[in-house]
């Protein structure tokens, strides 16, 4: 009976955090009660109180439920993480897949648009602490990539972060204002590509023909002829393989 009362309580948890995912996207965070998300999930009020103190405590167990630390995407990536730019490369690959989800794209579309500062729920201090996880990371990897000699001389981690971040950050928010005008995941690793391939040091390869047809970047390894890649590209069409150490894959039309 205790194990079934248990998993009765989790599943009206999952109840009300649905519930109001709905309701805040539907009316916005500060105009919505939680009477009306006890409601929509079939609850009490008191029911919901056992779970939640107050809207704030709901609001950031619905945010918990969308949190992607990066070192978990890497892990979930399969990448080397011994290969820094291979790391953030498939990593970022890992998220956008995630935030392409329905419940991590409503979830965001809330925090982003739908949510005012008021009582003790400050929307933009929650958004930098999301993105403080994913940035420490990133930091940490582009270090180890200029502690490995792959970074540009005049590139530091710090900044190349930033700009990765900002770039990545910055078509989010346009892909969240219309959702149908592209892909998310195939702009933003072109978008990744390009980044990686301008801040890291010569010597960097020559062209192969997937990329002049538009396909996904190949790189060769680091010392390699440019069309030890061909063999690779063949064998996983349309899926872009990992990034060997020192040569991240060249932007598309370069």
């Amino acid at each position: 009976m205790a194990r079934r009362t248990k998993a009765e309580a989790e599943a009206t948890r999952e109840a009300l955090l649905d519930a109001a995912e709905e309701v805040f996207f539907e009316k916005g965070v500060a105009h919505a009660s939680l009477e009306q998300v006890a409601c929509q999930a079939g609850v009490t009020r008191g029911a919901l109180y056992w779970h939640f103190r107050n809207k704030a405590d709901l609001f950031r167990a619905m945010l918990d439920r969308v949190r992607m630390p990066f070192e978990e995407l890497v892990a979930a990536s399969g990448a080397d993480i011994a290969n820094p730019l291979d790391a953030i490369r498939q990593g970022c690959q890992q998220g956008v897949q995630r935030l392409e989800q329905p419940r991590h794209r409503r979830v965001h579309a809330i925090l982003l648009h739908r949510c005012e500062f008021f009582s003790d729920i400050d929307p933009q201090s929650m958004q930098e602490e999301m993105a403080r996880d994913c940035l420490d990371a990133l930091h940490d990897y582009f270090t180890t990539a200029r502690q490995l000699t792959l970074l540009r001389d005049d590139i530091s981690p710090e900044l190349a972060t930033r700009l990765l971040q900002s770039t990545l950050s910055g078509l989010y928010h346009d892909w969240l204002r219309d959702t149908a005008a592209f892909s998310l995941l195939e702009r933003s690793t072109e978008l990744v590509d390009a980044q990686l391939y301008l801040l890291t040091r010569p010597p960097r390869f020559k062209l192969t023909a997937a990329n002049h047809r538009g396909d996904s970047p190949v790189s060769p390894s680091h010392g390699a002829p440019a069309d030890a890649a061909a063999p690779a590209a063949c064998a996983h069409p349309g899926s872009p393989p990992p990034v060997p150490s020192g040569t991240p894959p060249a932007p598309p039309g370069t």
